[in-house]
């Protein structure tokens, strides 16, 4: 049954339980249950990250997350897709100045995309298989990188990190 209401949390008191009860304060009902993360992130109520990416045409660029990266996505309506993702790490940088965005009320950091790949020039080899072609590989102490032009005409980074990842964090 989708989640029509986003009002919820986990409610867990038994602390080494594997599944995390997820609870609607709104209308007081349970709604479901997660697998536990790691039980010391707030008794694993972080479920997962969502991250926002502004467009010029965003039809064209779901289109490409859909049908040129193979994301999965469920569909909210009106052809809002909203992507599944492979595990995720943030780091967090200086900035500066102000911050970059203001989205719901509120100053909101800023943010830039990178996909994570084992073999970057196998990777930039699949995508020019599709007609994709990236831009000038670098290379850097952290890895090396480069972006993926979207068909809105903004782009995306790409790199195999040469650092440790936290991408472990989040295996099963």
């Amino acid at each position: 049954m989708p989640v029509q209401n986003r009002h919820f949390r986990c409610m867990d008191t038994k602390l080494r339980s594997e599944q995390c009860v997820l609870f609607n304060f709104k209308s007081g009902n349970e709604i479901g249950q997660t697998r536990r993360g790691n039980p010391d992130i707030l008794c694993g109520m972080i479920i997962g990250a969502h991250f926002l990416l502004h467009s010029r045409n965003p039809e064209a660029d779901r289109a490409f997350f859909r049908d040129i990266l193979r994301f999965p996505a469920v569909d909210v309506g009106h052809g809002w897709l909203i992507f599944g993702m492979s595990p995720a790490e943030a780091a967090i940088h200086p900035m500066d100045g102000a911050p970059a965005l203001h989205h719901a009320g509120h100053e909101m950091l800023g943010g830039v995309l990178y996909l994570m790949c084992d073999d970057l020039d196998a990777f930039i080899a699949s995508l020019q298989a599709k007609n994709v072609r990236c831009n000038e590989i670098q290379k850097a102490d952290w890895g090396i990188v480069t972006t993926i032009p979207l068909p809105s005409g903004g782009s995306i980074g790409l790199y195999q990190p040469k650092h440790p990842t936290a991408l472990h964090f989040n295996s099963k």
